[in-house]
Protein backbone atom coordinates (compact mmCIF):
# COMPACT_ATOMS: atom_id res chain seq x y z
CA UNK A 1 0.00 0.00 0.00
CA UNK A 2 1.14 3.36 -0.93
CA UNK A 3 1.68 6.13 1.70
CA UNK A 4 0.03 9.46 2.29
CA UNK A 5 2.15 12.24 2.85
CA UNK A 6 1.98 15.28 4.47
CA UNK A 7 2.88 19.13 3.52
CA UNK A 8 2.07 21.64 6.53
CA UNK A 9 3.68 24.73 7.85
CA UNK A 10 5.61 24.95 11.02
CA UNK A 11 5.48 29.09 11.96
CA UNK A 12 2.10 30.64 12.06
CA UNK A 13 0.88 30.46 8.62
CA UNK A 14 2.01 32.03 5.65
CA UNK A 15 5.21 30.22 4.91
CA UNK A 16 4.89 29.67 1.15
CA UNK A 17 2.96 26.38 0.81
CA UNK A 18 0.98 27.20 -1.85
CA UNK A 19 4.49 27.00 -3.65
CA UNK A 20 6.11 23.94 -2.60
CA UNK A 21 2.45 21.85 -3.40
CA UNK A 22 2.26 22.48 -7.13
CA UNK A 23 6.01 21.87 -7.07
CA UNK A 24 5.57 18.28 -5.52
CA UNK A 25 2.29 17.78 -7.28
CA UNK A 26 3.58 16.13 -10.18
CA UNK A 27 4.86 13.07 -7.78
CA UNK A 28 1.58 12.88 -6.28
CA UNK A 29 -1.70 12.35 -8.46
CA UNK A 30 -3.54 13.18 -6.10
CA UNK A 31 -3.48 16.26 -3.43
CA UNK A 32 -5.96 16.52 -0.40
CA UNK A 33 -6.48 19.63 1.79
CA UNK A 34 -7.40 18.19 5.27
CA UNK A 35 -8.67 21.51 7.53
CA UNK A 36 -8.84 24.93 7.22
CA UNK A 37 -11.30 27.22 5.10
CA UNK A 38 -11.13 30.36 3.15
CA UNK A 39 -8.90 32.05 5.74
CA UNK A 40 -6.11 30.63 4.02
CA UNK A 41 -4.40 31.92 1.02
CA UNK A 42 -1.60 29.67 -1.23
CA UNK A 43 0.41 31.82 -3.59
CA UNK A 44 1.40 30.09 -6.64
CA UNK A 45 3.40 31.58 -9.30
CA UNK A 46 5.12 30.26 -12.22
CA UNK A 47 6.03 32.33 -15.28
CA UNK A 48 3.51 35.50 -15.64
CA UNK A 49 0.40 34.27 -14.44
CA UNK A 50 0.12 34.64 -10.05
CA UNK A 51 -2.93 33.14 -8.63
CA UNK A 52 -3.88 32.86 -4.89
CA UNK A 53 -5.99 29.77 -3.83
CA UNK A 54 -7.98 30.29 -0.71
CA UNK A 55 -10.35 26.47 -0.60
CA UNK A 56 -8.63 24.66 -3.72
CA UNK A 57 -5.92 22.01 -3.22
CA UNK A 58 -2.59 23.47 -4.54
CA UNK A 59 -2.27 20.59 -7.07
CA UNK A 60 -5.02 22.38 -9.49
CA UNK A 61 -2.60 23.69 -12.07
CA UNK A 62 -1.51 20.03 -12.57
CA UNK A 63 -3.13 18.01 -15.40
CA UNK A 64 -4.94 14.99 -14.61
CA UNK A 65 -4.71 15.91 -10.77
CA UNK A 66 -7.26 14.98 -8.30
CA UNK A 67 -7.49 17.84 -5.81
CA UNK A 68 -9.91 16.85 -2.56
CA UNK A 69 -11.53 18.92 -0.29
CA UNK A 70 -11.33 16.87 2.81
CA UNK A 71 -13.66 16.49 5.66
CA UNK A 72 -11.99 18.63 8.16
CA UNK A 73 -12.33 21.43 5.51
CA UNK A 74 -14.91 24.53 5.65
CA UNK A 75 -16.27 25.74 2.61
CA UNK A 76 -17.71 29.04 1.60
CA UNK A 77 -19.90 28.03 -1.70
CA UNK A 78 -19.82 31.97 -2.55
CA UNK A 79 -15.71 32.21 -2.03
CA UNK A 80 -15.75 28.51 -3.82
CA UNK A 81 -17.86 29.78 -7.01
CA UNK A 82 -15.59 32.84 -7.52
CA UNK A 83 -12.05 30.87 -7.11
CA UNK A 84 -13.24 28.22 -9.49
CA UNK A 85 -14.20 31.31 -12.00
CA UNK A 86 -11.39 32.76 -12.27
CA UNK A 87 -9.13 29.09 -12.56
CA UNK A 88 -11.58 28.44 -15.68
CA UNK A 89 -10.30 32.32 -16.75
CA UNK A 90 -6.84 30.72 -16.69
CA UNK A 91 -8.46 27.40 -18.65
CA UNK A 92 -8.39 25.19 -15.84
CA UNK A 93 -10.89 22.60 -16.12
CA UNK A 94 -12.35 22.54 -12.51
CA UNK A 95 -14.99 20.01 -12.70
CA UNK A 96 -12.42 17.69 -13.85
CA UNK A 97 -10.04 17.79 -11.14
CA UNK A 98 -11.62 18.90 -8.46
CA UNK A 99 -13.72 16.49 -5.62
CA UNK A 100 -15.59 17.59 -2.49
CA UNK A 101 -16.20 15.45 0.77
CA UNK A 102 -19.39 15.17 2.24
CA UNK A 103 -18.23 15.76 5.25
CA UNK A 104 -16.73 19.05 4.70
CA UNK A 105 -18.97 21.51 6.93
CA UNK A 106 -20.52 24.58 4.70
CA UNK A 107 -19.80 28.60 6.21
CA UNK A 108 -23.40 30.70 6.12
CA UNK A 109 -23.69 33.90 5.48
CA UNK A 110 -24.17 34.02 9.04
CA UNK A 111 -21.22 32.00 10.21
CA UNK A 112 -19.51 35.70 9.13
CA UNK A 113 -21.59 37.76 10.86
CA UNK A 114 -21.47 36.10 14.31
CA UNK A 115 -17.52 36.37 13.54
CA UNK A 116 -17.06 39.72 12.94
CA UNK A 117 -19.97 40.36 16.12
CA UNK A 118 -17.53 38.35 18.04
CA UNK A 119 -14.57 40.38 17.22
CA UNK A 120 -16.27 43.20 17.89
CA UNK A 121 -17.18 42.68 20.81
CA UNK A 122 -13.72 41.51 22.28
CA UNK A 123 -12.45 45.18 21.87
CA UNK A 124 -8.43 45.42 22.66
CA UNK A 125 -8.52 41.35 22.99
CA UNK A 126 -9.37 41.06 19.66
CA UNK A 127 -7.51 37.35 18.12
CA UNK A 128 -7.22 38.94 14.82
CA UNK A 129 -10.00 37.03 13.21
CA UNK A 130 -9.86 36.75 9.14
CA UNK A 131 -13.92 37.41 9.61
CA UNK A 132 -14.41 34.45 7.03
CA UNK A 133 -16.92 33.05 9.64
CA UNK A 134 -14.27 30.40 10.35
CA UNK A 135 -14.29 30.11 13.56
CA UNK A 136 -18.41 30.08 14.07
CA UNK A 137 -18.58 27.11 11.67
CA UNK A 138 -15.97 24.91 13.55
CA UNK A 139 -18.31 25.82 16.90
CA UNK A 140 -21.55 24.65 14.93
CA UNK A 141 -19.46 21.50 13.65
CA UNK A 142 -18.47 20.71 17.38
CA UNK A 143 -21.83 21.39 18.93
CA UNK A 144 -23.03 19.23 16.52
CA UNK A 145 -25.56 21.32 14.52
CA UNK A 146 -23.76 22.24 11.36
CA UNK A 147 -24.27 21.47 7.74
CA UNK A 148 -22.19 19.32 5.35
CA UNK A 149 -21.70 19.53 1.85
CA UNK A 150 -23.49 16.44 1.91
CA UNK A 151 -26.35 17.80 3.39
CA UNK A 152 -26.83 19.68 -0.38
CA UNK A 153 -28.37 16.76 -1.84
CA UNK A 154 -30.93 16.31 0.48
CA UNK A 155 -34.24 17.01 -0.07
CA UNK A 156 -35.19 19.12 2.52
CA UNK A 157 -31.75 21.40 1.97
CA UNK A 158 -33.42 24.38 2.06
CA UNK A 159 -35.31 23.50 5.37
CA UNK A 160 -32.39 22.76 7.12
CA UNK A 161 -30.13 25.75 6.09
CA UNK A 162 -33.86 27.67 7.39
CA UNK A 163 -33.31 25.93 10.94
CA UNK A 164 -29.73 26.99 11.16
CA UNK A 165 -30.02 30.47 10.23
CA UNK A 166 -32.80 30.75 12.49
CA UNK A 167 -30.67 29.65 15.60
CA UNK A 168 -27.82 32.04 14.65
CA UNK A 169 -30.28 35.02 14.41
CA UNK A 170 -30.98 34.12 17.79
CA UNK A 171 -27.88 33.79 19.27
CA UNK A 172 -26.98 37.19 17.41
CA UNK A 173 -29.33 38.86 19.73
CA UNK A 174 -26.80 38.31 22.43
CA UNK A 175 -24.70 41.26 21.07
CA UNK A 176 -25.51 45.00 20.54
CA UNK A 177 -24.52 44.52 16.66
CA UNK A 178 -26.49 45.80 13.56
CA UNK A 179 -26.43 43.33 10.70
CA UNK A 180 -28.60 42.00 7.47
CA UNK A 181 -30.05 38.63 8.59
CA UNK A 182 -30.54 38.20 4.61
CA UNK A 183 -27.03 39.47 3.57
CA UNK A 184 -25.92 37.41 1.06
CA UNK A 185 -28.11 34.73 1.02
CA UNK A 186 -29.60 35.03 -2.56
CA UNK A 187 -25.69 34.87 -3.77
CA UNK A 188 -24.87 31.57 -0.54
CA UNK A 189 -28.53 29.73 -2.25
CA UNK A 190 -27.32 30.44 -6.12
CA UNK A 191 -23.59 29.17 -5.36
CA UNK A 192 -25.44 25.92 -4.04
CA UNK A 193 -26.37 25.20 -7.12
CA UNK A 194 -23.03 25.81 -8.73
CA UNK A 195 -21.63 23.32 -5.82
CA UNK A 196 -24.01 20.56 -6.52
CA UNK A 197 -21.96 20.17 -10.12
CA UNK A 198 -19.29 18.91 -8.87
CA UNK A 199 -18.46 15.31 -7.94
CA UNK A 200 -19.61 15.08 -3.86
CA UNK A 201 -18.20 11.68 -2.60
CA UNK A 202 -17.40 9.68 0.27
CA UNK A 203 -13.89 10.87 0.10
CA UNK A 204 -12.29 9.00 2.95
CA UNK A 205 -13.62 5.75 0.54
CA UNK A 206 -12.13 7.41 -2.34
CA UNK A 207 -8.58 8.06 -0.81
CA UNK A 208 -8.43 4.31 0.80
CA UNK A 209 -9.18 3.30 -2.81
CA UNK A 210 -6.02 5.64 -4.50
CA UNK A 211 -3.84 4.09 -1.27
CA UNK A 212 -4.63 0.32 -2.18
CA UNK A 213 -4.21 0.98 -5.56
CA UNK A 214 -0.93 2.04 -5.19
CA UNK A 215 -1.58 6.08 -6.35
CA UNK A 216 0.38 8.76 -3.78
CA UNK A 217 -1.44 11.50 -1.97
CA UNK A 218 -0.40 14.88 -0.95
CA UNK A 219 -2.00 16.25 2.28
CA UNK A 220 -2.07 19.67 2.33
CA UNK A 221 -2.37 22.03 5.44
CA UNK A 222 -3.53 25.39 5.54
CA UNK A 223 -2.59 27.77 8.74
CA UNK A 224 1.13 26.90 10.65
CA UNK A 225 1.61 24.68 13.48
CA UNK A 226 2.02 27.36 15.84
CA UNK A 227 -1.50 28.25 14.63
CA UNK A 228 -2.73 24.71 15.94
CA UNK A 229 -6.13 24.78 17.99
CA UNK A 230 -4.44 22.66 20.72
CA UNK A 231 -1.10 23.26 20.63
CA UNK A 232 -0.43 26.68 19.18
CA UNK A 233 -0.17 30.16 20.98
CA UNK A 234 -4.00 29.71 22.30
CA UNK A 235 -6.20 31.62 22.25
CA UNK A 236 -4.70 33.62 19.12
CA UNK A 237 -5.13 30.23 17.22
CA UNK A 238 -7.08 29.26 14.41
CA UNK A 239 -10.15 26.97 14.92
CA UNK A 240 -8.75 23.09 13.02
CA UNK A 241 -6.15 20.90 14.13
CA UNK A 242 -2.99 22.15 11.69
CA UNK A 243 -0.63 19.52 13.15
CA UNK A 244 0.13 17.07 11.13
CA UNK A 245 -2.55 15.05 13.31
CA UNK A 246 -4.99 16.65 11.70
CA UNK A 247 -4.18 14.97 8.42
CA UNK A 248 -5.67 11.54 10.02
CA UNK A 249 -8.93 13.16 11.27
CA UNK A 250 -9.35 15.71 8.44
CA UNK A 251 -9.22 12.90 5.99
CA UNK A 252 -10.24 9.73 7.47
CA UNK A 253 -6.73 8.21 7.32
CA UNK A 254 -4.97 5.89 9.65
CA UNK A 255 -1.88 7.18 11.51
CA UNK A 256 0.06 4.45 9.60
CA UNK A 257 -0.77 5.56 6.16
CA UNK A 258 1.25 8.56 6.94
CA UNK A 259 4.79 8.52 5.27
CA UNK A 260 6.97 11.95 4.91
CA UNK A 261 6.07 14.37 6.40
CA UNK A 262 7.35 18.29 5.02
CA UNK A 263 7.35 20.37 7.27
CA UNK A 264 7.94 24.49 5.63
CA UNK A 265 9.31 27.28 7.21
CA UNK A 266 10.81 30.60 6.25
CA UNK A 267 14.32 31.45 7.09
CA UNK A 268 13.00 34.37 9.20
CA UNK A 269 9.82 33.91 10.81
CA UNK A 270 5.99 36.60 10.10
CA UNK A 271 2.60 36.80 12.27
CA UNK A 272 -0.59 38.27 11.09
CA UNK A 273 -2.65 39.31 13.64
CA UNK A 274 -2.42 39.12 17.50
CA UNK A 275 -0.68 36.75 20.03
CA UNK A 276 2.97 35.93 20.77
CA UNK A 277 6.02 36.80 18.75
CA UNK A 278 9.31 36.74 20.93
CA UNK A 279 11.44 37.46 17.84
CA UNK A 280 9.37 40.07 16.38
CA UNK A 281 11.31 43.06 15.24
CA UNK A 282 10.03 47.27 15.29
CA UNK A 283 12.83 48.69 13.62
CA UNK A 284 14.13 48.55 10.27
CA UNK A 285 15.00 45.59 10.12
CA UNK A 286 11.49 44.32 10.59
CA UNK A 287 10.49 46.57 8.25
CA UNK A 288 12.92 45.99 5.03
CA UNK A 289 11.79 42.01 5.51
CA UNK A 290 8.43 43.48 5.25
CA UNK A 291 9.03 45.15 2.11
CA UNK A 292 11.51 42.80 0.89
CA UNK A 293 9.66 39.95 1.26
CA UNK A 294 6.25 41.51 0.48
CA UNK A 295 5.10 40.35 3.72
CA UNK A 296 1.46 41.34 3.38
CA UNK A 297 -1.60 38.32 4.22
CA UNK A 298 -2.56 36.65 0.98
CA UNK A 299 -6.63 36.22 2.14
CA UNK A 300 -6.43 39.59 4.54
CA UNK A 301 -3.52 41.72 2.84
CA UNK A 302 -2.79 42.90 6.54
CA UNK A 303 1.05 43.52 6.93
CA UNK A 304 3.02 41.01 8.63
CA UNK A 305 4.39 41.07 11.84
CA UNK A 306 8.10 40.01 11.32
CA UNK A 307 11.31 38.81 13.28
CA UNK A 308 14.33 36.51 12.90
CA UNK A 309 14.08 32.94 12.62
CA UNK A 310 12.92 31.35 16.21
CA UNK A 311 14.36 27.52 16.84
CA UNK A 312 12.38 26.59 19.87
CA UNK A 313 9.36 27.17 18.07
CA UNK A 314 10.74 25.40 14.93
CA UNK A 315 12.22 22.59 16.97
CA UNK A 316 8.15 22.30 18.13
CA UNK A 317 6.62 22.33 15.40
CA UNK A 318 8.99 19.47 14.67
CA UNK A 319 8.19 17.44 18.01
CA UNK A 320 4.60 17.64 17.02
CA UNK A 321 4.63 17.08 13.47
CA UNK A 322 7.36 14.22 13.07
CA UNK A 323 8.67 16.05 10.42
CA UNK A 324 10.68 14.33 8.01
CA UNK A 325 11.73 16.54 5.46
CA UNK A 326 12.12 20.63 5.73
CA UNK A 327 11.49 23.36 3.41
CA UNK A 328 13.36 26.16 4.06
CA UNK A 329 11.97 29.91 2.15
CA UNK A 330 12.35 33.43 1.24
CA UNK A 331 15.97 33.16 2.07
CA UNK A 332 16.47 35.22 -0.75
CA UNK A 333 14.88 38.25 1.39
CA UNK A 334 17.82 38.83 3.34
CA UNK A 335 20.30 38.69 0.56
CA UNK A 336 21.63 42.24 1.76
CA UNK A 337 22.11 41.76 4.91
CA UNK A 338 25.30 41.83 6.75
CA UNK A 339 24.19 39.57 9.78
CA UNK A 340 21.79 37.20 10.65
CA UNK A 341 20.26 36.59 13.69
CA UNK A 342 18.65 32.96 14.85
CA UNK A 343 16.65 33.02 18.44
CA UNK A 344 18.12 29.98 19.95
CA UNK A 345 16.83 30.25 23.35
CA UNK A 346 14.06 32.04 25.87
CA UNK A 347 14.77 33.34 28.61
CA UNK A 348 11.27 33.51 30.79
CA UNK A 349 11.18 33.84 34.60
CA UNK A 350 14.82 34.89 34.24
CA UNK A 351 15.75 31.15 33.32
CA UNK A 352 17.34 29.57 29.95
CA UNK A 353 14.79 27.50 28.17
CA UNK A 354 13.96 25.87 24.80
CA UNK A 355 10.51 25.21 25.83
CA UNK A 356 7.95 27.28 24.03
CA UNK A 357 5.68 28.70 27.01
CA UNK A 358 2.00 27.24 27.77
CA UNK A 359 0.86 30.57 28.38
CA UNK A 360 0.53 33.04 25.66
CA UNK A 361 1.11 35.78 27.49
CA UNK A 362 4.08 34.62 29.44
CA UNK A 363 6.86 37.57 28.87
CA UNK A 364 9.67 35.59 26.64
CA UNK A 365 13.05 37.35 25.50
CA UNK A 366 14.97 35.58 22.79
CA UNK A 367 18.69 35.22 23.13
CA UNK A 368 20.04 35.22 19.83
CA UNK A 369 22.86 34.33 17.89
CA UNK A 370 24.55 35.75 14.69
CA UNK A 371 25.50 34.26 11.59
CA UNK A 372 27.59 36.14 8.43
CA UNK A 373 25.32 37.36 5.73
CA UNK A 374 25.85 36.22 2.16
CA UNK A 375 25.52 39.36 -0.07
CA UNK A 376 24.74 37.25 -3.08
CA UNK A 377 21.74 37.06 -5.36
CA UNK A 378 20.27 33.32 -4.03
CA UNK A 379 17.46 33.96 -6.81
CA UNK A 380 19.93 33.77 -9.62
CA UNK A 381 21.65 30.75 -8.38
CA UNK A 382 19.97 27.34 -10.07
CA UNK A 383 22.73 24.59 -8.52
CA UNK A 384 23.64 23.36 -4.95
CA UNK A 385 26.88 23.53 -6.11
CA UNK A 386 26.80 27.72 -6.73
CA UNK A 387 25.40 29.07 -3.38
CA UNK A 388 27.20 31.04 -1.21
CA UNK A 389 29.16 29.28 1.65
CA UNK A 390 27.97 31.61 4.19
CA UNK A 391 24.43 30.21 3.14
CA UNK A 392 25.31 26.85 2.99
CA UNK A 393 26.45 27.65 6.64
CA UNK A 394 23.39 29.09 7.39
CA UNK A 395 21.71 25.80 6.10
CA UNK A 396 23.59 23.46 7.84
CA UNK A 397 23.33 24.98 11.45
CA UNK A 398 19.36 25.30 11.21
CA UNK A 399 20.39 21.47 10.64
CA UNK A 400 22.22 20.79 13.04
CA UNK A 401 20.14 22.66 15.62
CA UNK A 402 16.72 20.71 14.21
CA UNK A 403 17.93 17.27 13.97
CA UNK A 404 16.12 17.46 10.00
CA UNK A 405 17.31 18.01 6.89
CA UNK A 406 16.64 20.52 4.87
CA UNK A 407 15.22 19.06 1.70
CA UNK A 408 14.27 22.07 -0.69
CA UNK A 409 15.49 25.42 -0.96
CA UNK A 410 13.01 27.80 -2.11
CA UNK A 411 15.28 31.13 -3.74
CA UNK A 412 12.11 33.34 -4.91
CA UNK A 413 8.42 33.03 -5.98
CA UNK A 414 8.91 31.04 -8.74
CA UNK A 415 8.72 27.38 -9.50
CA UNK A 416 11.73 27.46 -10.94
CA UNK A 417 13.74 29.54 -8.53
CA UNK A 418 13.89 26.37 -6.55
CA UNK A 419 16.82 23.67 -5.64
CA UNK A 420 15.73 20.15 -4.34
CA UNK A 421 18.89 18.52 -2.52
Amino acid sequence: MSKLDVILGLQWGDEGKGKVVDLLSTKYPVVARFQGGPNAGHSIIFGDTSFVLHSVPSGIFREGSVNVIGGGVVLDPIIFRKECKDLEKLGVPVRDRIVISKRSHLILPTHCTIDAAQEASKGKGKIGSTLKGIGPTYTDKTSRQGLRVGDVLAPDFKERYAALKAKHIEYLKSFDFQYDPDKNEAEWLDAIEFLREFPIVDSEYLLADCLAKGQTILAEGAQGTLLDVDFGSYPFVTSSTTSCSGACSGLGVAPSAIGRVWGIFKAYCTRVGSGPFPTELFDETGETLRRIGHEYGATTGRPRRTGWLDLPALRYAIMIDGVTDLVMMKADVMDGFDTIKVCTDYIVNGKKTQVVPFDSAEEVTPVYKELPGWKTALSEIKEEKDLPKEFLDYVAYIEKETGVKISILSLGPDRDQTIIR
